[in-house]
């Protein structure tokens, strides 16, 4: 970051290092969590609460400038946005954290056992140098995995740190492999591994766009559950629901939508 980028950020970076002296000498921290609903119930840091586009302005008018706000996300991008609008409206002690929850949890997670022998076998004939390298079409081996609907073999690699946030030449991450398994419980183990729900590929599609449009209602329905967002749009300004190919994925999303948008 250059000399400028510092003198006009008024709030501080902290890393994991850092993070435990920086709670300690901020007692009672209002703690935000910038990443999407799905992700935040998988799992979030004790006492923080969900931030996003509706409720923020509401926490920065209504709570004391004097209170200390700390502020993570996913990797520490969109968490800089929301923390220089804390420190813009007057709120001396604002922090966000570099890399995020991802950072987090590599920080806590234990370190990864040995790969056994099952999983090696499954890797090499499979073509996969090891659990993060990408092979053919830049998927990685949980890409593949979940693809293929092998859910022993995602739960392998899952435990071994396999990223969830890798993505293949078309900008699909595994999330969006694990839909077209057509196989729920996949999804769900990939989300709550921390899987970006509204991750958009490189047509601008999402995975819940995705499932609509190939009449998987029963993805669509656990996504919606996970919190998919459903007023997401293309560029060319279309919706899942206007992606819907079969009338169980449309009723679904026509009363996700509704919700949504009353909320």
């Amino acid at each position: 970051m250059s000399d400028r980028e510092n003198n006009e950020r008024n709030f501080s970076r902290i890393s994991i290092d850092q993070l435990g002296a920086w709670l300690n000498a901020h007692p009672d921290p209002l703690i935000l969590d910038a990443r999407d609903p799905g992700a935040f119930a998988a799992g979030n840091i004790e006492t923080s609460i969900r931030l996003d586009g509706r409720n923020h302005e509401a926490l920065i008018f209504q709570t004391p400038k004097t209170r200390p706000v700390f502020i993570y996300c996913y990797r520490g991008n969109a968490s800089q946005t929301y923390a220089q609008q804390f420190a813009d409206f007057g709120f001396k002690n604002v922090a966000d954290l570099i890399g995020g929850w991802e950072a987090l949890q590599k920080a806590l997670a234990p370190a990864p056992a040995a790969l056994s022998e099952a999983l090696q076998s499954w890797l090499a004939s499979n073509g996969f140098a090891d659990i993060h390298s990408p092979a053919a079409h830049g998927n990685t081996a949980l890409m593949h995995a979940a693809w293929k609907g092998d859910a022993a073999i995602v739960d392998a690699l899952l435990a071994a740190g396999a990223s969830v946030a890798a993505v293949n030449n078309d900008g699909n991450t595994a999330l969006w492999l694990a839909c077209v398994s057509n196989d729920p419980a996949i999804v769900k183990r990939i989300a709550a591994a921390g899987a970006n729900l509204d991750h958009v590929n490189l047509t601008g599609a999402t995975s819940l766009m995705y499932a609509a449009s190939s009449s998987k209602p029963a993805i669509v329905a656990v996504l919606l559950e996970l919190g998919a967002d459903p007023l997401i749009q293309t560029q060319d300004d279309f919706s899942a629901l206007d992606m819907a190919a079969s009338l169980e994925c449309l009723e679904l999303l026509r009363a996700a939508t509704k919700q949504q948008r009353s909320a």
